[in-house]
Formats: C-alpha cells, sequence, structure tokens
C-alpha cells in the first residue's frame, strides 16, 4: 500500500462523509443503508458516549459487518433489523438520519416505498432535525473507468430533492458532490 501510487494518502476513506454530515458530540444519529460499515463507524465515533448511533439493517449480515466495523473502530451503534420503511424507533428520537444510497437502497425501491423512508426519517426526526443522503456521483478519477461505477439515476435526476421535499422535509438542498459522492441534505420543519 506504501508504494501504491493510487490510495489515498489522508488515511481515513470516510472523512469527507464525516464532515459533509456535521454530525458532532451529543448527536443522536439514525443510519439507513449499509453500504460502507466503515462509513457508519466513522461517523458515530464524532457522537461519543454522550451521544447515539443507530443502524437499521436488514439483516444478520449486516448486523455483523456493522458490528465489526464498529469494533474495529472502537465505537458503540445499536444495530437493528428493520424495514427502512417501518423504523424501529420513536418519534423524535433523533437529530440526524443518515440514508446511504450509495449502495442502490433508495434505487431498488419503487417510488411508494421511496417516500415511505423519506416519511419514515421525518418521523424519527426531531424538529428541526436534519437527513443526509449519500448518493454516489459522478466517477472521478481512475472509477471512471470501472465498469460497475456510475452515478445514481435519483440523485443526477433530482428525484431526491423532490422525494425529500414531498414527504415531510421544508428545505432541501445538494451541499456538495465530489471524491464521487453526492451530498443532499434535508431539514424538518421546527413546528
Amino acid at each position: 500500500m506504501f508504494l501504491n501510487p493510487f490510495t489515498k494518502r489522508d488515511g481515513d476513506p470516510h472523512v469527507l462523509a464525516v464532515s459533509m454530515t456535521g454530525v458532532k458530540l451529543g448527536d443522536r444519529v439514525a443510519f439507513l443503508g449499509v453500504a460502507r460499515p466503515g462509513r457508519i463507524a466513522a461517523i458515530a465515533a464524532k457522537v461519543g458516549l454522550s451521544g447515539r448511533a443507530s443502524a437499521a439493517v436488514p439483516d444478520a449480515q449486516a448486523v455483523a459487518r456493522v458490528s465489526k466495523a464498529a469494533a474495529d473502530a472502537g465505537v458503540l451503534v445499536d444495530t437493528d433489523i428493520a424495514d427502512v420503511k417501518q423504523l424501529p424507533y420513536a418519534a423524535a428520537d433523533f437529530d440526524l438520519v443518515v440514508i446511504d444510497d450509495t449502495g442502490a437502497l433508495l434505487e431498488e425501491l419503487g417510488e411508494g416505498d421511496r417516500a415511505a423512508v423519506a416519511r419514515e426519517a421525518a418521523r424519527v426526526l426531531r424538529p428541526g432535525g436534519r437527513v443526509v443522503v449519500l448518493g454516489a456521483g459522478e466517477p472521478t478519477g481512475l472509477q471512471r473507468l470501472m465498469p460497475k461505477t456510475q452515478a445514481s439515476p435519483l440523485v443526477r435526476s433530482g428525484a431526491v430533492h423532490a422525494l425529500l421535499s414531498a414527504n415531510g422535509f421544508g428545505i432541501v438542498r445538494t451541499l456538495a458532490e465530489r471524491e464521487g459522492l453526492v451530498f443532499i441534505e434535508g431539514l424538518k420543519p421546527r413546528t
């Protein structure tokens, strides 16, 4: 790895995701989508012992992947096997919901199911809380040469903006598009 000129030198591949979510000490964060368990652990590390990190995952394999990433990072992440269209959390339980669509979580759902996911995210957020959707952006660098690497059609078309706006989020905007990722934020109204 030391001699490979194509590796990143910063040592942490999740720095961008952590900074773009804006998570801080004491936050209560819910994760939907397990495309990168290390990303979940990196973001969860910021909430500290005074915060809470929970992940709604589809099966026992995903629980094992998230648990291993959390243990490797030395952080706590509560994992719940749950349908993302019907989350096992109370209303207004979280400050931030991170929906990781880089593994095509939303892409694989029908339009009605996507709306249910957005409504559930809004339900579990406190008034003034935020949702951040991580989507696959245009591939950069060597990723452009990979046949499986492509931008998310939902993200590129603006459908995620419309989805969030129609299902409980007041202000929806693209925070950034960088390093092959797109970050879309929605704010739940305070009233």
